[in-house]
């Protein structure tokens, strides 16, 4: 297939910048792990990566478990030739060492390469996805993937104005959190006393976030509330202490307290959920707080509840 002339000079300048991989490394709002994309792709529009101006190339970069990384590294030593067609590879980055594969499929019905890569981070794992279209994969060859995942760099903190920023809504008070880690990009948070490598569970820590359709209904609202607060992930042994209705902002909303159990040393907790209802999507807030340190931390969790405000 003979390249049209825009293409080609486009070729001809992803070729040119391989070697001088010297640029800074851009890191999507939020996120911990970076690098120098490739010429032709800008900062993407719907999701946290990069993706060429017709939107058909597309970079995913992502924040996975700690875990994921050792489980992959494990993976690829007990079958390092591959199977089914995918082949497996490994790079030294700025990261540490990287893991990635390189696969053929389709989007539809259009024929792609897919490139995959993980990396250590510190307290996590971080995850790039690339998808390269058929008649794009003479400008973004093998060897230009290759390149761009071996500038991969992490660094260690996100400021927590940047995380914050990221959010549908305002928090104007953090109550005297420090600790702040995105979980979603644009969608949740944690704020925390403690931290993510030593674990939240031991200090009062608490999640924001948006969920989707809710119940409109009053009485439906209470069992959704008790129901969603019984689920809550981490904590055991899960018991109702008090469930009802009340006023977030101004807003319909329902509090929901369970006393339980977290944490590998099982550290009796007390935790509340609160859903401030709306339209299209809610809030919910879980906070949570090991049982002697209760009486202290909820005022926080109120404060920064009640700080919440829409964005202008």
């Amino acid at each position: 297939m003979k390249l049209t002339r825009p293409l080609a000079a486009l070729a001809l300048l992803v070729a040119s910048a391989l070697p001088a991989f010297a640029a800074d490394a851009v890191y999507p709002p939020g996120l911990r792990l970076g690098m120098v994309p490739l010429v032709g792709l800008n900062t993407a529009k719907s999701f946290p990566g990069f993706e060429s101006e017709d939107g058909s190339v597309k970079v995913l970069i992502t924040e996975l478990p700690l875990a994921a990384y050792g489980e992959v590294v494990g993976a690829f030593n007990a079958n390092p030739a591959g199977s089914n067609g995918v082949k497996p590879d490994k790079i030294e980055t700025p990261a540490g060492l990287a893991y990635f594969t390189t696969e053929s499929g389709k989007a539809g019905t259009t024929l792609v390469k897919r490139y995959s890569m993980i990396v250590p981070g510190a307290g996590f794992s971080g995850y790039v996805a690339v998808q390269v279209p058929e008649n794009a994969s003479k400008i973004y060859t093998d060897e230009a993937v290759r390149q761009m995942f071996a500038t991969a760099v992490t660094r260690k903190e996100v400021s927590a104005d940047e995380q914050i920023g990221l959010l549908p809504f305002k928090i104007t008070d953090l109550a005297g959190f420090k600790d702040v880690r995105t979980l979603v990009p644009g969608s949740s948070i944690i704020l925390a006393d403690g931290n993510e490598s030593a674990g939240y569970e031991s200090k009062p820590f608490l999640i924001l976030g948006l969920i989707g359709a809710t119940p409109q209904q009053a009485d439906d609202r209470a069992r959704f509330a008790q129901e969603a607060a019984l689920q809550i992930p981490g904590v055991r042994e899960s018991r109702v202490t008090m469930s009802e209705p009340i006023r977030i902002n101004g807003q319909p909303g329902f509090e929901t307290r369970i006393d339980g159990v977290s944490g590998k040393d099982k550290t009796p907790v007390t935790v509340v959920q609160w859903i401030r209802f709306g339209g299209g999507t809610s809030l919910r807030i879980i906070a949570s707080a090991p049982r002697d340190q209760w009486s202290d931390a909820f005022p926080r969790f109120r404060a920064v509840r009640d700080g919440i405000q829409p964005k202008g």
